[in-house]
């Protein structure tokens, strides 16, 4: 007799238990929705990565491009920008 309601008790326990982690909250199927809401953050943040890269790499040569375009100007217009003092070395005349 208490083997038999040991075994009921041990089956209401494992179909309790089955119940929930099939149908209740944090189930297999709320960790399924859970994983691929991830997986499409991840996909996602790849894409991101990449845009952000392209855009370090486009920042970067127009920073070069405005620099030697400054150094031209500066070599061959003379140029000076507000509040630099200009100073030209000439040579000793032998």
């Amino acid at each position: 007799m208490h083997k038999r309601w040991f075994v009921i008790i041990m089956l209401v326990l494992l179909t309790a238990l089955q119940a929930r982690l099939w149908f209740g909250k944090n189930s297999i199927a709320d960790y399924r929705k859970m994983d691929a809401q991830v997986q499409e953050l991840k996909r996602q943040n790849a894409n991101l990565e990449q845009r952000n890269s392209l855009l370090k790499a486009d920042i970067s040569d127009l920073q070069l491009g405005l620099e030697s375009i400054e150094e031209r100007a500066r070599n061959e217009l003379g140029l000076i920008k507000e509040g630099e003092t200009f100073y030209r070395i000439l040579p000793q005349e032998k």
